[in-house]
């Protein structure tokens, strides 16, 4: 069982060190990659000049930009809401970024009530996240964008 609380501790004493997006997102996608069940990329897409474009992370290599309203990622951050895929391969207009990925959680990340960007956690297998997961992952953006300096 994955433990937000225990991530959300490790990123908070990282924010403690320095509060830049780029150490904090680049050590956040590094705790959450080692901290769930089965993740096979976690990582974050900043929201610039109107499409995400990825930021930190860890597993493969990804799509470095993706237009606001594609996939999920995408939809999440064009409707500003969290999305949990249990099958990625049912999901319309899927970017498929790591053929093997099989399901997704996209939780987006607000400053000052807009979004700036989401946190993406695949992984290789179906249904792999529950709601438990959109709560902690939820709680993490949330301590994320208030304690981040985003330039």
């Amino acid at each position: 069982m994955n433990d937000y609380d225990l991530m959300k501790a490790q990123i908070s004493a990282l924010i403690e060190t320095d509060s830049n997006y780029i150490p904090v997102l680049s050590n956040a996608s590094s705790v959450l990659f080692q901290g769930m069940e089965n993740a096979s990329w976690a990582g974050f897409y900043l929201l610039k000049d109107g499409r995400l474009v990825v930021g930190p992370f860890q597993g493969k290599p990804a799509c470095i930009h993706i237009e606001l309203g594609k996939g999920v990622c995408g939809t999440a951050a064009k409707e500003g809401c969290l999305i949990m895929v249990p099958d990625v391969h049912a999901f319309p207009g899927h970017i498929a970024c790591d053929s093997e990925s099989a399901s997704e959680l996209v939780v987006p990340l607000r400053k000052d009530g807009k979004v700036i960007g989401v946190i993406d956690i695949d992984s290789h297998v179906k249904g792999n996240f529950i709601p438990r997961d959109a709560r902690g992952l939820e709680a993490i953006a949330a301590l994320i964008c208030e304690k981040t300096v985003f330039d």
